[in-house]
């Protein structure tokens, strides 16, 4: 017996030393950390908040790398597009290209093309890629871009793909890091396209254009997919939402363009979209666990701000300071201004207009009133005629926080675009509406904000009310002309002892705003389904064709730009300040939120007229119904 208990001990412990070999292995688990950031905007210093504090800065950006990078020394570093246009060191985008060359700097593996970096048109995203790589002895990042080309007819076409080919602008990348092997592209969204006018490039469809890159990308090894997608969410959608959910295989989604700030990813079936906000104020940081089988758990999402509690990496700091210095003997020298110069200071904080919401706001009356002070002020030649000016919501990239204000804040609150001077900053232009387009210009205002947020407009030489509860672009409830009173306009007091008079619809008026504004202006008639049409004229009253021809100059032929309108304005207040009146909107544009009947039906346009007679018919027609209805159910009770 105890011979026969030792055999069955004896089988039983070999066959729990066997089973395991039997038994399926465990698949084995993967980590893969990606640190990343979108929409930096040549935020090469950092910048003051509201209330206090910095925010940003490549420096303190570089001191968060190196601190994460130990933590997780297999990480990817990647950038979601619009790395450029955004300060003042953009002014060495076509020449130095100072942008990529400081991201590779930074150690960045890969970033995608955002709308801003076609700011300086095709040919100057061209003549940066040329300019980054030409002598530079650093490293660059890698630029994916999978469904944006020049068009076939753009007359610049052939040098872009020569520079995109230099650099080695590729659809996708496959990336080595710790043993996996990540496959990496770039998209363009439809909005992000919609932005960039002056391009010459043409989109192709995202969804089937990520696609081929992931059954490519998939079919040479690839073991995770990332995207960087300079296309955006909104309120948890978005064109990157859409796109989740149409393509299958995405494991990550690097969003920009909206300038969105996600606390957590957004998860769309088994992709995780994820998003740091603009500005380098945050350093994203995601980890993920998988296995071969696509299974995907989070183990770690954070924001980590970049602010003065990070030191300043010094080499990073040096090469800036050397942007810095160049800026200043290559584009602030034409001005007669430093990139440090304190124009004049604030007592209180201007800030960018709060999206979506429709009211006035005193940064961009700020804005509209430097560009009707240069009119009188800088441009040589100008016309002796009344001028309407304007500044749109899209266009103001920065506010003034309370203190001094130096030449590079000023240039960071206007800082889009490029003249056809060759150099940056929209110049400012003029061109002719008629008074019926002067009010539709306001009903952009008043109708097209709520689904389209950088419409909302600010003006000086007018002022209008209309009502956010009227009918779709009949929502205008008055607007009037104000005519300067005798005697030269006194820096800071535009408006003062203004009179009043009714703008005449088929009189032109003059128009001055941003090159890119101007631009925008023909594209209403289709924003508004064609019920509302601005056509830009010459002073004749003929189309404009080409708006180069309608720029502002000084009196030595120089563009007006129009970062430099607001610059010379704020400097016009010296030791006194920014006066007291622009601590809140002056009311020159008077919001109404009223459901008073009389107030939405007062002085009604033919929209409205069109939908109480709709209204009226529906209630004749239902009338009718009830009083048949009526009327046989008598018939039936007599019977």
């Amino acid at each position: 017996m105890r011979r026969k208990i030792t055999l069955i001990l004896a089988a039983l412990l070999s066959l729990g030393l066997i089973l395991p070999a039997w038994a399926t292995p465990p698949t084995p688990e993967n980590d893969t950390t990606i640190l990343f950031t979108h929409d930096l905007h040549s935020h090469f210093l950092p910048m003051p908040e509201e209330g206090g504090g910095e925010s940003g800065g490549y420096a303190r950006l570089a001191s968060a790398l190196e601190e994460q990078r130990e933590r997780y020394p297999n990480a990817l570093t990647l950038d979601g597009g619009d790395f450029s246009i955004g300060s003042l060191i953009q002014t060495l985008y076509t020449t130095r290209g100072a942008e990529l060359r400081t991201m590779g700097m930074l150690g960045y593996d890969a970033t995608t093309i955002g709308n801003h970096e076609f700011d300086h048109r095709g040919r100057g995203f061209g003549e940066m890629l040329n300019a980054a790589a030409e002598g530079w002895q650093g490293a660059l990042p890698a630029v994916v871009q999978a469904n944006y080309r020049p068009a076939a007819d753009d007359p610049d076409g052939e040098f872009i793909l020569e520079a995109m080919e230099s650099y080695g602008v590729t659809r996708n990348i496959l990336l080595e890091r710790g043993g996996i092997t990540y496959g990496i592209f770039g998209l363009m969204g439809v909005d992000s396209d919609d932005c960039a006018p002056t391009s010459g490039f043409e989109l192709e469809d995202m969804a089937q254009a990520a696609q081929e890159q992931v059954a490519r990308l998939r079919g040479q090894g690839a073991e995770f997919i990332i995207c960087l997608s300079h296309s955006g969410t909104e309120e948890g959608k978005g064109e990157d939402y859409e796109l989740a959910r149409a393509v299958e295989g995405i494991d990550v989604i690097v969003s920009g363009h909206t300038h969105t700030t996600l606390s957590e990813p957004i998860v769309v079936g088994d992709t995780y979209i994820v998003s740091a906000g603009p500005y380098c104020r945050n350093l994203g940081s995601l980890t993920l666990r998988w296995d071969k089988t696509g299974e995907k758990s989070l183990v770690e999402y954070r924001l980590i701000p970049i602010d003065e509690s990070l030191p300043e990496d010094p080499e990073i700091r040096d090469l800036v300071e050397g942007w810095k210095e160049q800026v200043g003997q290559t584009y602030l020298s034409r001005y007669g201004l430093t990139y440090d110069q304190v124009l004049t200071h604030t007592e209180f904080d201007l800030s960018t207009p709060v999206s979506g919401v429709q009211m006035g706001n005193a940064l961009g009356e700020l804005v509209a009133d430097a560009f009707l002070w240069a009119t009188e002020n800088l441009e040589a030649d100008g016309p002796d005629i009344p001028t309407v000016t304007v500044t749109a919501d899209g266009v103001l990239r920065a506010g003034l926080a309370r203190g001094s204000i130096t030449t590079s804040m000023a240039f960071d609150v206007l800082s889009m675009g490029v003249g056809s001077d060759g150099t940056s900053g929209f110049p400012l232009v003029g061109v002719y509406l008629t008074g019926r387009e002067l009010r539709a210009a306001a009903e952009v205002d008043a109708s097209v904000t709520p689904i389209m947020n950088a419409a909302q407009l600010y003006m000086a030489g007018v002022d209008y009310s209309f009502n956010v509860h009227r009918m779709f672009f009949d929502r205008v409830t008055g607007i009037r002309l104000h005519r300067e009173a005798a005697g030269e306009m006194s820096p800071g007091h535009v408006l003062a002892e203004s009179t009043f008079e009714d703008i005449h619809d088929d009189q032109l008026y003059r128009v001055v705003t941003g090159m890119y504004s101007a631009q925008m202006l023909g594209t209403v008639k289709d924003k508004s389904m064609g019920l509302l049409s601005l056509e830009p004229k010459m002073a004749d009253g003929s189309p404009v064709t080409d708006f180069d021809a309608c720029i502002l100059r000084d009196g030595e032929g120089n563009e007006i730009k129009e970062w430099y309108a607001l610059a010379a304005y704020l400097r016009s207040f010296g030791q006194e300040g920014i006066p007291e009146r622009y601590r809140a909107p002056d009311g020159r544009k008077a919001v109404s939120w009223s459901w008073n009947p009389v107030e939405l039906v007062w002085a009604p346009g033919w929209i409205t007229l069109a939908a109480l007679a709709v209204l009226l018919a529906l209630t004749a027609g239902v009338g009718l119904l009830v009083r048949r209805l009526l009327s046989r159910s008598r018939r039936r009770k007599t019977r």
